[in-house]
C-alpha cells in the first residue's frame, strides 16, 4: 500500500568536499523501501556534526547507505515493504537513519523508526533520533551512569550536551557540564545542570573536584578530545567511565597513561552510524519504553536553535560551525 508518491525528489547532495556551499539542492529518484523496510515523506530533518564532517570530506557514509547527507528525520509513512508489521501507510514516525535524511523522502528499517512521543510536530521531533539514540547507548549502556552517580558533560549546549544534561537529571543524576560563554552555561543550568564551567574562564578539572568533594565524575562524555583526554583522567573518580564520541581538539594527545591503572578507569567510545539495524534497533526500544514517557511529560524535551528550509541547508551547516548555537538545529522539508 502506497500514497501517490513522485518518480523524482528534491535533495540536498555534496557536489564535492568543503565548506557549507558544497551542498547543492538536485533531483534524484525516490528511493523504494525494502521488504522491512517503510519509506518516509520527510518533513524534517536534524543537523549534525557527523553532517559537517561528511560535507568536509572527512566521514563517508556506510557502505550500502545513500550519500545524501542527514541522520535523523520526521515525517509520515508513504510506503511500507512486504514485511512490515508496525507501520502503516500514513503513520506519524521519527527515525534515525544512516544518510539520506536531507531529502523529501528517505528510507529507513521499521525497528530504527519510531512514533511521535505525543504533542510533538515533526520539527521538534526530527531534533531527537540522533542526540537520543547517541546519549543513551553512550552515557547509560556504555557509560553505566547509575542515580546518584556524577556526570560531567562536555560541549553542554549542543544538541548531545543539552540532551545528555536533561536526561541525566531525569534519571537521578549530579550533572555537571562544561561551555563556552555564561550564556551558553545559563542555559545548561535551566536544563538541569547542577554545575556549568566556562571553560574559557574556569578550570573544569578544578571545578570537578570541589564539586564532587575530591571524589570526581563517575561518568564524563567527551566529544572534544585533545588535550582533554588526560584532563578527563585528572577529573575522574575512582572506577570512573570515560566515554568518548569525538575529537573536535584532534584525536592525538600525549597521555599519563598510569591513571588508568591507578584509579582503575575505563576509557571507551562508540560511534552509531555504522552500527547495525538491529543494534539500533534495540536501542529504540529502550527509548520507548524509558525515555518517550518523559518526552510525552515534557521532563525531557529537544532544545531548539533554529529552523531553516531545506534548500538553505548550507546556512544552517554555517550555523553549526559558528558554534553560536544552543541546542539542535533543524531543516523544515515540508
Amino acid at each position: 500500500m502506497a500514497l501517490n508518491i513522485p518518480s523524482r525528489m528534491t535533495a540536498i547532495e555534496i557536489a564535492e568536499p568543503g565548506g557549507p556551499h558544497a551542498l547543492k539542492s538536485v533531483k534524484r529518484t525516490v528511493p523504494n523501501p525494502g521488504l522491512t523496510e517503510i519509506l518516509v515523506h520527510v518533513r524534517a530533518a536534524g543537523i549534525n556534526r557527523p553532517d559537517i564532517l561528511q560535507r568536509q570530506g572527512y566521514y563517508p557514509p556506510p557502505s550500502g547507505a545513500s550519500d545524501i547527507p542527514g541522520l535523523e528525520i520526521a515525517g509520515e509513512v508513504a510506503a511500507v515493504g512486504g514485511e512490515v508489521k508496525r507501520f502503516k501507510v500514513g503513520d506519524q514516525v521519527m527515525a534515525l537513519v544512516a544518510g539520506g535524511g536531507y531529502a523529501e523522502f528517505a528510507v529507513v528499517d521499521e525497528s530504527n523508526a519510531l512514533p511521535l512521543p505525543a504533542g510533538y510536530g515533526y520539527v521538534e521531533s526530527a531534533a531527537i533520533p540522533e542526540t537520543f539514540f547517541t546519549v543513551w547507548h553512550n552515557v547509560f549502556e556504555r557509560g553505566g551512569l547509575k542515580a546518584g552517580e556524577t556526570l560531567l558533560v562536555h560541549g553542554g549546549s549542543s544538541g548531545i550536551g543539552t540532551t545528555a544534561i536533561q536526561l541525566a537529571s531525569a534519571f537521578g543524576a549530579y550533572v555537571i557540564t562544561t561551555a563556552g560563554s555564561a550564556e551558553k552555561c545559563e542555559a545548561c543550568l535551566r536544563l538541569g545542570a547542577d554545575r556549568a564551567i566556562n571553560y574559557r574562564a574556569e578550570d573544569f578539572v578544578k571545578i570537578v573536584e570541589e564539586a564532587t568533594n575530591g571524589k570526581g565524575a563517575n561518568v564524563i562524555l567527551d566529544m572534544v578530545g585533545g588535550d582533554y583526554i588526560e584532563r578527563n583522567y585528572d577529573a575522574a573518580a575512582m572506577d570512573g567511565r570515560i566515554v568518548q564520541i569525538a575529537f573536535l581538539n584532534g584525536a592525538k594527545a600525549t597521555v599519563n597513561f598510569s591513571k588508568l591503572m591507578t584509579k582503575r578507569l575505563t576509557h571507551t567510545g562508540s560511534t552509531l552510524r555504522s552500527r547495525s539495524v538491529e543494534f539500533k534497533a534495540g536501542i529504540a526500544r529502550e527509548l520507548e519504553a524509558k525515555v518517550w514517557p518523559l518526552l510525552a511529560e515534557r521532563r525531557v524535551a529537544p532544545v531548539m536553535d533554529m529552523i531553516f528550509p531545506l534548500r538553505d541547508a548550507w546556512r544552517a551547516h554555517e550555523r553549526m560551525e559558528e558554534g553560536r548555537h544552543i541546542g539542535k538545529i533543524v531543516l523544515d522539508v515540508a
